[in-house]
């Protein structure tokens, strides 16, 4: 069972809701408790989508207005054309792509159903509901929590899980035996994905703002798992352990002592290149199997290097202390 919680959409709906009702209330309109429905169908998960659900659900009312007065002005107050009225209507909802906002052009809608008169003053009540109604959903939506603490805590916990990752092959390439079983693999793979889309989140709350410099970091970061991925398979199944094993596993062991958001790749690439050199300074294999694990080998330091130039390529967080 899910933990029971109030969040801040809730609060805000909540809190939308009963203001519009009241607001509308104080104004004597008629229909005033349907201010209050039509703030809820506001009220969105960021303020870009709350926006556009405004944008959606005005235009479709302003829609069902006219619909309204051309059928049942025009031919009958009676279900049967307000069912006609709805298949005409709907079909226009998506061609002008505002289908969202059919729900509260509905509630406008059976508004004059139920007046069975169109006159000016019911038209002015409908646009002042439609204006609380909109207008506080989209007032007590502008308010968004901070979520940098959150980004953080994702960011801190996929760079343990990949100096963890670094620490386990280290061991590996020393003592040709390991038990660990991969876990922080999928974990981070997992991570990843929840932050990016914590992160997408922050860019749809900020209305002038086009990215977002922790979905980079964490895009980056998901680029480096796909090679961690791709190679591991290779370095974990050496068919015997050679003495360039121990030079690789002493570079993962500095490099997962630091593994954090900012850009020290040229150092350690400029240790990969050490690593290359200290190579070529050993002897060549005797057997077959010498060579396979010395190829798996050179082959990996490669790939790191790889790793490393993704991360060059990103400039960095500013991290809020």
């Amino acid at each position: 069972m899910k933990r029971f919680s109030i969040g801040y959409r809730t609060l805000k709906t909540a809190i939308g809701a009963a203001l519009a009702i009241a607001l509308a209330s104080y104004f004597s309109l008629d229909y005033y408790v349907s201010a209050g429905i039509l703030t809820i169908l506001c009220v969105q998960q960021t303020r870009k989508k709350s926006l556009h659900a405004v944008y959606t659900r005005f235009v479709a009312s302003i829609v069902g207005m006219l619909f309204g007065y051309m059928f049942f002005e025009g031919i009958a107050y009676h279900p049967i054309v307000l069912a006609i009225m709805l298949l005409v209507f709907i079909p226009t909802l998506v061609s002008l792509r505002v289908s969202a906002g059919f729900v509260s052009s509905a509630v406008i809608i059976l508004h004059l159903f139920d007046a069975k008169n169109f006159t000016f003053a019911l038209l002015q009540n409908e646009l002042a509901l439609m204006a609380i109604g909109f207008g506080t959903g989209l007032a007590v939506n502008m308010y968004m929590g901070d979520i940098t603490k959150e980004l953080e805590r994702y960011r801190l916990r996929i760079e343990a899980l990949y100096a963890t990752i670094f620490k386990e092959i280290a061991k590996y390439l020393r003592e040709g035996d390991s038990l660990w079983d991969g876990k922080e693999l999928l974990e981070a793979e997992k991570m990843l994905a929840q932050a990016k889309a914590l992160a997408y989140k922050d860019v749809e709350n900020h209305l002038t703002r086009r990215e977002n410099d922790y979905y980079k970091y964490f895009d980056m970061r998901e680029k480096q798992l796909e090679i961690i991925e791709r190679v591991l398979p290779k370095i974990t199944t050496l068919p015997v352990i050679v003495q360039e094993a121990q030079l690789v596993a002493n570079f993962l062991d500095e490099l997962s002592q630091n593994v954090h958001s900012g850009n020290t790749a040229s150092l350690y690439r400029s240790q990969l290149d050490a690593v290359r050199r200290d190579f070529a300074k050993l002897p060549l294999p005797k057997n077959h199997n010498q060579f396979l694990a010395q190829a798996a080998l050179y082959q990996f330091i490669e790939e790191m290097d790889v790793y490393l130039a993704i991360k060059m390529g990103f400039k960095g967080l500013k991290i809020k202390k």
